[in-house]
């Protein structure tokens, strides 16, 4: 049976990519800073709630010792995130960021992402056949922002693609530390979801399926890379 934990699962899409997993046999540890929400979301999709807050030391640690009294763990999805938005749900461009967004952004988004992945390890290394998947996004590619009449390169905001970029360097990374696990980023889509204020323009069963796939990659399958539901992107 594989054990996998979704940080930031009980909505959006760590709800679904939860749900999908479930069926697809996986034991599936819904990630919740809310209890009540987790619990909710947990009993729903028939999964186990572990109440984790990524920006918090001790609830990451408690966390990783629930799940490794409960048989240890295969899969790890790095899901959680924020978008700081402004008023309007207008996106905060470069003349209103300020470190404190920049800060809370990589908080949540980057530090989270390797607070996780630091208490996770041990569990991670013992498994047959382990696998980590972490949530970026198409903003986070220097190729896609800097070209000219992209989606992408319109998008004004500074401190949500820089964490996203940090997120691809740290799979780049670990991926290089740890050749024995499959560790790559995926990018969802502009999906709707409460991160950006529900504009996206697909749905969360569309933008989980990168997710899904990759959290089920088999020990040939690649490592080290960003991918969306069409295949590799430029970094």
């Amino acid at each position: 049976m594989t054990t996998t934990l979704i940080t930031g699962a009980n909505k959006g899409l760590g709800f679904e990519t939860a749900r999908r997993l479930v069926a697809a046999g996986h034991t599936v540890f819904i990630g919740s800073r809310d209890a009540g929400r987790g619990r909710r979301a947990a009993e729903e999709l028939g999964a186990r709630l572990v109440v984790l807050d990524v920006t918090d030391d001790a609830s990451v640690a408690a966390a990783a010792r629930t799940i490794e009294d409960a048989g240890g763990l295969d899969v790890l999805v790095n899901n959680a995130g924020i978008e700081h938005r402004g008023e309007g749900n207008t996106v905060i461009g470069a003349a209103g960021t300020t470190a404190d967004v920049v800060r809370q952004t990589f908080e949540t988004n980057v530090f989270g992402t390797v607070r996780v992945l630091h208490a996770f390890l041990p569990l991670l290394r013992s498994s047959a056949a382990p696998v980590v998947v972490n949530v970026s996004s198409g903003l986070a590619s220097l190729a896609g922002l800097s070209a000219p009449g992209t989606p992408a390169y319109a998008y004004p905001g500074v401190a949500y693609p820089a964490s996203k970029t940090a997120v691809n360097m740290i799979t780049v990374q670990y991926a290089k530390a740890f050749p024995e696990m499959r560790i790559n980023a995926v990018e969802p889509g502009f999906t709707k979801t409460d991160l950006n204020g529900n504009t996206g323009v697909q749905t969360v069963e569309q933008g989980a399926g990168i997710i899904v796939r990759m959290a089920q990659v088999g020990a040939d399958g690649p490592t080290g890379g960003f991918f969306d539901a069409q295949g590799p992107l430029p970094w």
